[in-house]
């Protein structure tokens, strides 16, 4: 296949820039020769992909193009390719490449579309006599395609003919893939061109597994990374690296792609994945290639820590709002949850940056049996910080919350007295954290145990309650809101 564009000959010179000077005819005439190159050509390919549904491929192709103009059709990219974000570059000393035009071709080839390009034309219907037990060929004119197809067969004008079509060929501007199409200049016989380019379709995601030990006391996670390739083309032997972090897209893809690009970065340890820290993102890279097929979902491990301690907690939660009106009883018989404290520090094996998540939790019964007993969501959690996990409500404990006194003294102030009323009903004695968040000043005037001030808006009592048993905690506070 070949063309002519105006612009292609004003680029190499073939037409005058003053409208007065002539043109010959050998000029108009010359023809622009098509060179292609698929995934075959492919030296190196490198993925790049961004928990936020998008990805930035980039890819080294050695193609034979000699010298001179003509187009290079590039296929085998992402039917999902951002075009806008396409850049292409020659790898050989001196960039001998030079780009004039760019072209993304995506009218696939289909049926409907086949049906759509030959209107107006004829083709060809193959129908069954079955008299004869033969297949007979007529030639029809394909008149519409508009919820049906619309033949005139001789002087007939007919629709829903029970046969099958062919046509004589496949039109020009249909393509089998999405292909990018460029008007290049040579200035060598044998190019090893660097492509990158944005296209969405593509996510991963992380998720953990831990496994408690008997006494909740410790525990070991298994990090997977689930990679999701809806992008129209499969990646061969690519070295995979996933950004985790949120990446502001509001600049414009331009800006997007700047930054994409300089996410690509190279890393090196003996880890399934290296991680790096860029920017005010985590950069992970995968120490061996991989392929990603086509409507692949892939796993891969992230991380793996055989043990590490683990806090479990059994918290009770109130509401700033409880010291701003009357209420009697607020709650009765409310479950108290149960929460999962480690840290994420390389003593415990663990160290890399966490990206977000669900952690899925497990434990093995009497017979020895694993068991599922719990799942939360974390966020992006940096290294040598505190991961929690919300496990549900504890079953056997219990507590009450009574308000027993409220005075107002102003018109933002009041004064109001608690009781709660703490029940464990396992064998066990347990530790119930009771926090209580008060917007505002406020101040303790009285307790039965201990405050601990956490912050200028909280503070909690520790309780032990024996197995069986039970605890009351009171205390009165005073408390300005305006």
């Amino acid at each position: 296949m070949t063309r002519i564009t105006f612009m292609s000959l004003l680029a190499i010179g073939l037409l005058p820039l003053n409208p007065a000077q002539t043109v010959s005819t050998e000029a108009v005439a010359q023809e622009i020769p098509v060179r292609s190159s698929t995934s075959a050509d492919r030296e190196a390919v490198t993925l790049t992909v961004y928990n936020q549904n998008f990805g930035l491929v980039r890819e080294i192709r050695s193609i034979e193009l000699g010298r001179g103009l003509f187009d290079l059709e590039f296929g085998d990219v992402a039917s999902t390719i951002q075009p806008e974000t396409v850049h292409i570059r020659s790898l050989n000393r001196g960039n001998p490449l030079s780009v004039l035009e760019q072209n993304y071709q995506y009218d696939l080839l289909s049926p409907q579309k086949l049906l759509e390009k030959y209107v107006g034309r004829t083709v060809k219907v193959h129908i069954w006599n079955r008299e004869e037990e033969r297949e007979e060929t007529v030639e029809a004119e394909v008149l519409s395609v508009n919820g049906g197809t619309i033949l005139r067969i001789g002087d007939e004008i007919t629709y829903n003919v029970p046969g099958r079509l062919s046509f004589p060929e496949v039109p020009d501007n249909l393509i089998a893939s999405p292909t990018l199409v460029w008007l290049l200049s040579s200035r060598a016989e044998r190019h090893r061109i660097e492509t990158s380019y944005l296209a969405s379709g593509i996510n991963w995601k992380s998720d953990y597994v831990m496994v408690l030990n008997e006494d909740d006391s410790e525990a070991g996670v298994t990090g997977w990374v689930t990679l999701t390739n809806h992008t129209g083309t499969g990646y061969e032997n690519a070295t995979l690296k996933l950004v985790a972090g949120d990446v502001q897209r509001v600049g414009g893809r331009d800006d997007m792609m700047r930054n994409a690009q300089k996410m690509a970065l190279e890393a090196v340890s003996d880890m399934a994945f290296s991680e790096e820290a860029f920017f005010e993102y985590h950069l992970y890279t995968l120490e061996r290639p991989t392929t990603i097929k086509q409507n692949e979902q892939k796993q891969v491990t992230l991380l793996e820590s055989p043990g590490f301690d683990v806090d479990k907690r059994l918290i009770f939660y109130g509401a700033s709002q409880y010291y701003r009106g009357s209420y009697g009883q607020v709650v009765s018989n409310q479950k108290v949850g149960v929460y999962l404290d480690f840290e994420n520090r390389e003593a415990n094996g663990l160290g890399m940056p966490l990206p977000a998540g669900i952690v899925r939790v497990y434990k093995r019964d009497s017979s020895g049996a694993q068991q599922f007993i719990g799942e939360d969501r974390i966020d992006h959690t940096p290294r040598d910080e505190t991961v929690r996990i919300k496990m549900g409500d504890a079953f056997d404990v219990v507590a009450d919350r009574r308000q027993m006194d409220y005075d107002v003294l102003g018109s933002c102030v009041s004064e109001s007295s608690w009781e709660i009323d703490l029940r464990n009903h396992k064998d066990d004695r347990s530790v119930v954290e009771v926090m209580e968040p008060v917007g505002g000043d406020w101040e303790i005037l009285s307790s039965s145990h201990r405050a601990e001030k956490l912050d200028a808006h909280t503070f909690k009592f520790t309780v032990d309650i024996p197995g069986r048993g039970e605890e009351k905690v009171t205390y009165r506070v005073r408390v300005r809101w305006c």
